[in-house]
């Protein structure tokens, strides 16, 4: 780990005043992804901001049905609070499917936004990689890709992000809270994370000298017919192969609204709101979840070693979509 120099936020605004003023700074909260990355050399941040002190930790429920999570409320209180178990199990249920307890109760929610990808050449400071190193190149695409992205990659990068909360905030459409130098803003999560292209440096739209303030939830919730379901190479602590978070709304028996995101397959948490419009009008069946998968995965490209995510990515789309329906 390279030497660095520390400093303690008191306010947002204090927070973004240290961004702005030291170059390679960072915030630190939980730290659970950060401080594996520093002792790897992967990250060599020159100053980190302690923002634990931050009053962010809290729930709020707004008076137009929505609810307010602080960016650093943690993974476990968020999974556990009553008002998220009853009104979003969906969310709760994704919270619950990462990591480990401990990491949990340690893990915010503004840093499991910014958590980084967990491809094994991002992770070898020995090896080239064009998300650490720009320009150095992508081993992974004529390498072991067996766990990367089969969406949204580009030349230059098939990482896949690792959230499961994410997976399930991109369902909900939520938008995320934003403070920075010129004020505040909000970004949804469709725009929060960004797919490879020319940067794959670049993990998401957040500015260096911003930070995570909350996270607002949408009031439609969806607590009635969801399904979170990881497909994984074991059952504890273990990232997603794909993920799918399924919501819908059911009226006399026909779909009037649904949701659907994946996750382990592309560098953000991957929906196309056109294949959620085909189930629309229909009754829940195989076939028309079928057709929404098929739409969902149109373009996805295997690099040898992932090809069997796309038939994995249908079936499991399908199945999430049959338990959200409770077929």
């Amino acid at each position: 780990m390279k030497p660095f120099t520390f400093s303690v936020a008191d306010t947002p605004e204090g927070a973004v005043k240290e961004l702005k003023s030291f170059s390679g700074a960072r915030l630190i909260a939980g730290g659970t992804n950060l401080l594996d990355l520093m002792k790897e050399t992967i990250m060599t941040p020159s100053r980190l901001v302690d923002i634990n002190h931050l009053e962010l930790a809290g729930l709020q429920q707004l008076p137009d049905g929505s609810v307010l999570l602080g960016a650093l409320m943690t993974n476990a209180d968020t999974a556990y609070h009553e008002v998220i178990q009853t009104r979003y199990p969906l969310l709760s249920q994704a919270i619950l499917a990462g990591a480990s307890p401990q990491l949990r109760n340690m893990a915010t929610n503004g840093g499991n936004l910014m958590q980084r990808t967990r491809c094994y050449y991002f992770y070898d400071a020995g090896m080239p990689c064009n998300k650490r190193c720009p320009g150095t190149g992508c081993p992974a695409i004529p390498g072991l890709n067996r766990i990367h992205a089969i969406l949204g990659t580009s030349d230059h990068c098939i990482a896949v992000h690792p959230s499961d909360f994410c997976v399930a905030l991109a369902a909900l459409a939520a938008q995320i809270h934003i403070q920075g130098p010129n004020g505040k803003r909000t970004l949804s999560m469709a725009d929060f994370h960004r797919l490879p292209e020319d940067h794959p440096e670049r993990d998401n739209n957040l500015a260096d000298d911003e930070i995570i303030t909350g996270i607002q939830l949408p009031p439609e919730d969806f607590a009635v017919h969801h399904a979170y379901l990881k497909i994984r190479d074991r059952q504890s602590y273990a990232f997603a192969l794909v993920s799918v978070a399924a919501a819908l709304r059911l009226e006399a028996g026909v779909i009037s609204q649904a949701r659907i995101a994946l996750g382990g397959v592309a560098a953000k948490p991957w929906r196309v709101p056109e294949a959620e419009i085909l189930l629309v009008g229909h009754p829940p069946s195989e076939d028309i979840f079928m057709k929404a998968a098929e739409h969902l995965l149109q373009g996805a490209v295997g690099r040898g070693h992932n090809d069997f995510k796309i038939p994995l990515a249908k079936r499991a789309i399908v199945r999430a979509l049959q338990e959200a329906a409770d077929m």
